[in-house]
């Protein structure tokens, strides 16, 4: 695509487990930026992810439409990225292999942050222009420690909030005046799905695997439980529930019925017992999953970043730094920097400023070469 001499304007969609945001931008200006919160009942009317394309694309026409844009108008659109095979980290043209590996979920986790290179193929196809993806939640940098499990054959793999994670760790870096290649973060996002990962000179070595039912629970998911106890649970219930629940019937959705964070704050405010107790092990199993990180890090730690919605919460914050600041400054940034993240990275790559990748349709990484694991 030629940009010389010419203004784009950019449509960035960001699809998550309780919303839809949307921005639109010219260059390097944000026309506007609106989210739409989706509790966890409106979704789960449709049996899978993928089924909620039509519905989500009626939420962007009309956000568009109440703005007095025409998508018609626009020249790029960029949506946040998951489920296909693991990729390198940056910008990737979306092409027809990339849409049905991710329609597809070839990469094992069934995301909601698929639905953005669905949606933005579906424009692009629709409207003739071309569509792109940055830093996807399958994006792998895992160290080989952190792939092995005990049982053969079965290896933990990176689904992570990797566009926020980097966006967020970059801009801190150079908040303290270093380069992200030089340190070593923790950074939790915290919202609807919680991950901690740890960042070592540049690259995501380890975490948890939020959307597939590891780490805390959420307002959406299990978090890690027992094994033997979610057997015996299977036994009583089925497999497919236990996967709705991985992902998007899991959490607070299980224990109140609603993934409405602000809900279940107000509770906690007014010192219901159920919604304190909930609430304040979710913070506790956050802090264990900082402490895991800073381990990964061999203790050397620049600085442990919370963002992501939830930061609107203080009590999360006051938790973690109780329970963590003994290992590194805490520093919070509350919401996302992807919109800006996803924006910026097309455009400077459009600009031929930085490499505009090709999905493979390979994983990144395949097995431990020349060993029976």
């Amino acid at each position: 695509m030629s940009t010389q001499g010419k203004k784009l304007k950019l449509l960035i969609i960001n699809p998550g487990s309780t919303s839809t945001k949307v921005s639109l931008f010219e260059d390097e200006t944000s026309l506007f930026e609106k989210s739409v919160f989706h509790d966890a009942p409106v979704l789960l009317r449709f049996p899978h992810v993928n089924d909620q394309i039509p519905f989500r694309y009626g939420v962007i026409l009309d956000m568009l439409k109440n703005y007095g844009e025409d998508p018609a108008d626009i020249d790029v659109f960029v949506g946040r990225g998951g489920s296909a095979y693991s990729q390198p980290g940056g910008v990737t043209k979306i092409d027809e292999r990339l849409y049905n590996d991710t329609v597809a979920a070839v990469g094992g986790s069934e995301h909601p942050a698929k639905l953005g290179v669905m949606l933005a193929w579906k424009f692009a196809c629709e409207y003739k222009k071309e569509a792109y993806t940055l830093n996807p939640t399958n994006v792998d940098e895992y160290c080989d420690y952190a792939r092995l499990t005990g049982i053969k054959g079965v290896y933990r793999v990176s689904h992570s909030h990797v566009l926020n994670q980097k966006a967020v760790a970059g801009f801190h870096a150079e908040k303290i005046g270093k380069k992200y290649d030089d340190c070593n973060f923790i950074v939790a996002h915290i919202d609807g799905g919680i991950t901690v990962s740890a960042h070592e000179k540049g690259k995501m070595v380890d975490g948890n695997m939020g959307a597939d039912g590891e780490g805390t629970f959420t307002p959406t998911r299990i978090g890690s439980v027992p094994v033997l106890a979610l057997l015996d649970y299977i036994e009583a219930h089925s497999v497919s529930e236990v996967r709705l629940m991985c992902s998007r019937a899991g959490g607070f959705v299980s224990l109140f019925g609603t993934s409405d964070a602000d809900k279940i704050h107000a509770l906690v405010d007014e010192g219901d017992p159920k919604a304190v107790l909930v609430w304040n092990t979710m913070i506790y199993q956050i802090c264990k999953q900082i402490g895991e990180m800073s381990a990964v890090l061999c203790g050397k730690v620049d600085g442990i970043l919370l963002t992501g919605g939830f930061m609107r919460f203080d009590d999360i914050r006051a938790g973690i730094e109780k329970r963590c600041g003994f290992i590194a400054p805490v520093s919070v940034y509350p919401g996302e920097m992807e919109q800006e993240a996803l924006a910026l990275s097309v455009l400077k790559a459009l600009r031929g400023e930085a490499e505009i990748l090709t999905y493979s349709g390979k994983p990144v990484w395949n097995g431990f070469d020349g060993m029976d694991l």
